[in-house]
């Protein structure tokens, strides 16, 4: 094993996870536009994860204009709802490329935020993410519940308007959207391979109750340092754990995922953390820079939140087993309490290395066994009789 790996826990038993041994994921960069992915296969794809330039936000007027023409005409003749609409219609073929590509009972996951504008003495909403709704219901995607997003913010100018004097005043915009679709009826796990799979790509009970809320606070990410100061600016990327979250969610083990807007990386990069496939679309390929250079990072990213992971469970298995009672099953691959029996074979892959084996694809290769110590004695709060 490779001696860099984050060191989980001892066992003194074989894994059986033989089917997982050598596991690797691919992971292949497109420099086009997403409107046409004709290089994916229909019906191929299980997840999509994205956020895409927001309309009516100023730093992307110009790449939505370089589309259309009309659109620059639109803002320069001060006429923002018919620039709304015309940045929108730029979407809306990639959102039906979406349903295309993915399987029946596939998810999209869409992170977007509305905008406000002012536009000749006029201020108001222009909402994205009802626009997206609408397009996505006529792509013919099931709209499933959403989530808000809070994005944390100590700007102490942060209100828009005449401060204490009604009624001039505006509410202040601190939340993003994550939309979520889904392609046909729910997915079904039919063969021996895909149900293993699918248990092995268990999330802890504790972490299903803090996912799957409608609000997500804070949610501050791995910081990503870019070299060029206008790329950050231009690709306001969502942090790395909102995806990485997305994907644990709503994909399995060595299932697809697809970025149509790929921007600086961060799908791929939380796809290899989680041991999925991905493909990417981006049009700017300014980014490619900044792409390349994280993949020098992503292992010890990865590896370490696995292991905050297994932390946070452990943490939380101590403070329940104090307060209440230890949970009444047993992880079969690291011996620990787990609140399910569904988490019983949850079973994390740290990344071992990244391979780059032409220009635009990166191959990453996992270890198949967790990896040694993890701190502490949790013998005492094992249940006391083991399961078959």
């Amino acid at each position: 094993m490779n001696s860099n790996l984050f060191e989980f826990i001892r066992i003194d038993y074989p894994l059986k996870v033989c089917h997982m041994r050598c596991m690797k994921t691919t992971h292949k960069i497109y420099f086009e536009s997403a409107k046409s992915m004709s290089v994916i296969p229909s019906s191929s794809v299980h997840l999509v994860v994205t956020s895409p330039p927001y309309p009516m936000i100023q730093m992307w007027d110009d790449m939505f204009a370089d589309q259309d023409c009309e659109v620059g005409a639109a803002l320069r003749n001060e006429k923002p709802l018919q620039a709304f609409e015309l940045m929108h219609r730029q979407l809306d073929p990639v959102w039906g490329e979406i349903y295309r590509i993915l399987i029946d009972g596939g998810l999209a996951c869409i992170n977007i935020g509305d905008a406000v504008r002012t536009v000749d003495e006029d201020f108001r909403l222009y909402p994205n993410h009802a626009r997206i709704m609408s397009a996505m219901g006529t792509a013919g995607f099931s709209a499933l519940p959403l989530i808000l997003w809070r994005k944390p913010t100590n700007a102490p100018n942060k209100f828009m308007g005449s401060g204490m004097l009604p009624a001039g005043a505006y509410v202040t915009l601190e939340h993003e959207y994550i939309l979520i679709f889904r392609k046909g009826s729910k997915r079904g796990f039919h063969t021996p391979e895909d149900k293993q799979l699918r248990r092995e790509s268990a999330f802890f009970w504790e972490e299903r109750n803090a996912w799957f809320s409608d609000i997500w606070l804070g949610l501050i990410g791995t910081i990503q340092k870019m070299k060029n100061d206008h790329t950050r600016l231009r690709s306001a990327a969502f942090p790395f754990e909102l995806a990485y979250r997305l994907i644990n969610m709503y994909s399995v083990k060595g299932d697809t995922v697809v970025d149509p807007f790929l921007g600086t990386g961060t799908t791929l990069f939380a796809a290899m953390a989680s041991a999925r496939n991905c493909m990417g679309f981006e049009i700017d390929a300014g980014f490619e820079a900044d792409i390349s250079s994280q993949k020098n990072t992503i292992v010890a990213v990865a590896n370490g939140r696995i292991h905050r992971r297994i932390q946070n469970h452990l943490e939380f298995v101590k403070t329940r087993s104090e307060e209440k009672s230890p949970p009444a099953h047993r992880n079969k691959h690291y011996k620990f309490p787990v609140m399910t029996r569904q988490e019983v074979e949850l079973f994390f892959n740290p990344l071992e290395n990244v391979r780059q084996p032409d220009e635009n694809s990166l191959e990453v290769r996992y270890a198949d066994v967790p990896a040694a110590d993890f701190p502490g004695d949790w013998s005492q709060l094992l249940p006391a009789r083991p399961e078959n």
